[in-house]
C-alpha cells in the first residue's frame, strides 16, 4: 500500500478536530441536560421529637439543603423556590437505625436456604430485603453476617453507596467468625457430605486475626464473633457454652482496632457474656444473661446491649412443633425476666432485631417488645438512634435532627412518646435529603 504521509497528516488533523468538535458539542449538550441544582426541602409536620432530651417541637420544621439537614425548630426559613412537604398530623424522627440484621437471610428454614440457594440468588434477595428495610424507615443498619455467603455483602453496600440500588447505610462484617463444631456449624449434617459452615473458621487467637485480616481485605467494616452456643434451659437457667477465652477476644478486638474496626459478639450467656464485657467488644448482642460483674463492666465501658427481642418472639410463635414452641417460649420467658433486671441495673442498650429469619422491613415492633419488657418509650428511642449512631462509627452524622446531621428523617403518625407501635407505621422516608417513600 502507498504511504501518503502528508495526506495521512492531514486527514489525522481532521479526525482530531472532528472528534474535539464532537465531544465539545456532546459535553455541552450533556451540561444543558442536566437539572438544576435540587431546590431545597422544607419538611412541615405536627411534631418533631428532639431524641436527645425528649423535648417534643409543635409543630416542627426540617430545613434539609442537598443531603444534610440546615435548620430545624418549630419554624425555619423558607428560602425561595423550596420544596414544602406537609406531612400533616405525624412526628418527624431521625430514620430508624437496627444493629443487628441479616440482609442474607429470609423466613423459611435458615439452615437449608444457606445450602441450596446460590450466592448470586441470595444476593439478589439480600437486595430486596435492603430496599424492604429502607421502606419501613430504617434508613442505617449493621448486616451481622451473611450467613455463609462470604463477603457478598461488600457489594450490597457499595451498589448502595453509588445509588445503583435502594437501601439503608450499610456497615457489613462478611461472613461471621466461629470455632469448629461451634455456632453456625453445619453439625446435623452428614459429615461425609462436607456442608460448609455459614462462618468463617477461626480455633485459635492467631487463626482468629489471620481471618479478620482477610475479610478486612474483602471489605468488611466490622468484626462479628460467635462467642456462645447452643442455648439451653436447664432446671429453669440458661446454658451455654463459650467458644473464645477473653485473651482471644482481646487479641481479635485489638487486630480489629488496628484496621480501626470493631468487634461485635453473639453473645446470649455467661461466661461468655462476661468474657466479652472484660475484652471490651462493642456491643454484647442477644445479651439474654449477664451476670452482676458483666453489667457492671458494661456501665464501665458504655458496652450497649442488644437484646433481639424480635426474633426470639417470632421464633415462640412460629415454632415447628409443640416440643418446640415450648422451648422457645421458656428462653423468651427466662429472657423478659433477665431484660427487666438489666434495665433496672441500666445498662446501655441499642436496638437490633436479628430481622432474616422473620421478615424485612417489619422488625420495628423490637422496639414495641422493648417498651413491653420494661424500657420507656424516650429510652428505647434514644438507644435505637443514639446508642445505634455510635455502634456504627456514624455519631455526630446521623441518629438526631441537627444542623449538619446527614438528612435521615422519617415521619410516623401521632406520637411514639405516648404509643411507641408507630414507629411500625412509618409515612415518610427521606435518606441523605432524597424522598425514597411519602
Amino acid at each position: 500500500m502507498p504511504n501518503n504521509s502528508a495526506g495521512s497528516r492531514s486527514f489525522l488533523r481532521s479526525s482530531l478536530q472532528a472528534c474535539s468538535a464532537a465531544a465539545f458539542a456532546f459535553a455541552a449538550l450533556a451540561a444543558a441536560a442536566q437539572p438544576p441544582a435540587a431546590a431545597p426541602i422544607v419538611l412541615h409536620a405536627a411534631r418533631l421529637l428532639q431524641v436527645s432530651t425528649g423535648v417534643l417541637l409543635q409543630p416542627g420544621e426540617i430545613l434539609v439543603e442537598g443531603e444534610r439537614i440546615r435548620a430545624v425548630g418549630t419554624s425555619v426559613s423558607h428560602p425561595a423556590g423550596a420544596h414544602i412537604i406537609d406531612l400533616g398530623d405525624a412526628t418527624l424522627l431521625p430514620g430508624l437505625i437496627d444493629v443487628h440484621v441479616h440482609l442474607f437471610l429470609h423466613p423459611g428454614a435458615e439452615d437449608l436456604q444457606t445450602v441450596q440457594e446460590s450466592v448470586p440468588w441470595r444476593t439478589i434477595l439480600a437486595e430486596q430485603a435492603a430496599k424492604a428495610d429502607l421502606m419501613a424507615g430504617f434508613t442505617a443498619e449493621r448486616d451481622m453476617g451473611t450467613e455463609g455467603a462470604g463477603s457478598a455483602d461488600t457489594a450490597v453496600r457499595d451498589a448502595i453507596d453509588q445509588g445503583l440500588i435502594p437501601g439503608p447505610r450499610m456497615r457489613i462484617s462478611g461472613n461471621a467468625i466461629s470455632i469448629l463444631g461451634g455456632h453456625e456449624d453445619a453439625i446435623h449434617y452428614n459429615p461425609a457430605q462436607h456442608v460448609f459452615s455459614n462462618a468463617d473458621y477461626a480455633n485459635s487467637a492467631d487463626q482468629l486475626i489471620e481471618v479478620i485480616r482477610a475479610q478486612h481485605k474483602e471489605g468488611s467494616d466490622f468484626v462479628k464473633i460467635y462467642e456462645t452456643g447452643t442455648d439451653s434451659i436447664i432446671d429453669g437457667a440458661l446454658h451455654t457454652p463459650y467458644q473464645y477465652t477473653e485473651p482471644q477476644l482481646a487479641a481479635a478486638i485489638q487486630e480489629a482496632g488496628r484496621l480501626d474496626a470493631s468487634v461485635a459478639v453473639h453473645a446470649t450467656g455467661e461466661p461468655g457474656t462476661l468474657y466479652a464485657a472484660q475484652a471490651g467488644v462493642a456491643s454484647i448482642d442477644h445479651a439474654t444473661q449477664l451476670s452482676d460483674e458483666t453489667m457492671r463492666l458494661m456501665r464501665l465501658k458504655h458496652i450497649p446491649a442488644v437484646p433481639t427481642f424480635a426474633i426470639f418472639a417470632y421464633f415462640a410463635q412460629h415454632a415447628a412443633s409443640p416440643a418446640a414452641a415450648a422451648r422457645e417460649t421458656a428462653l423468651l420467658n427466662y429472657k423478659i425476666a433477665e431484660f427487666k433486671r438489666q434495665v433496672a441495673a441500666g445498662i446501655p442498650f441499642a436496638v437490633g432485631t436479628d430481622v432474616g429469619p422473620f421478615p424485612h422491613g417489619t422488625q420495628a415492633v423490637e422496639m414495641e417488645l422493648m417498651v413491653r419488657y420494661g424500657m420507656k418509650p424516650l429510652a428505647v428511642l434514644q438507644a435505637d438512634m443514639i446508642e445505634g449512631a455510635k455502634l456504627l462509627g456514624w455519631e455526630g452524622q446521623i441518629g438526631e435532627l441537627k444542623p449538619g446531621y446527614f438528612a435521615d428523617v422519617v415521619a410516623v403518625p401521632g406520637n411514639p412518646l405516648a404509643d411507641i407501635t408507630a414507629v411500625e407505621r412509618v409515612t415518610f422516608v427521606m435518606k441523605g435529603g432524597a424522598v425514597v417513600r411519602q
